[in-house]
């Protein structure tokens, strides 16, 4: 099963947290503008693909860009895959349902992120 991870990373750019989720020998990454668990569409920014070891680290980044603590980690599984949206299925510490990642326009940096809870996706009443 691939592995995701969220990191809470203060450094120049201000708070943000950063979104991996393993692609191969890389991590796809995004900076999301809140924390992942906010209701609603998140700003998210396409970054370039980060090293492996991201998945597990915490502490300070090199070149003096600040420090990265572990906000939550777990396993995903790809759901659907376009050039405009990529929605996987979340299984971490803090995090569980589906995650959907939407490029409003052909800006390849500009993403949306917002989570829905597997009981809503599916439409499964929470009682």
């Amino acid at each position: 099963m691939l592995r995701f991870a969220v990191l809470e990373h203060d450094g120049p750019r201000g708070l943000h947290w950063d979104f991996f989720l393993e692609t191969g020998p890389a991590l796809t990454t995004w900076a999301l503008a809140q924390p992942p668990d906010a209701p609603g569409a998140i700003d998210a920014e396409s970054l370039a693909d980060h090293r492996i070891e991201y998945l597990d680290y915490e502490g300070p980044v090199s070149g003096g860009r600040g420090t990265v603590r572990r906000w939550d980690a777990g396993a995903y599984q790809l759901v659907r895959q376009s050039n405009r949206e990529l929605v996987v299925a979340l299984d971490g510490r803090r995090l569980h349902g589906m995650a959907t990642l939407t490029r409003p326009d052909n800006n390849t940096r500009r993403w949306t992120f917002e989570m829905v809870d597997r009981e809503q996706e599916t439409g499964l009443d929470k009682r």
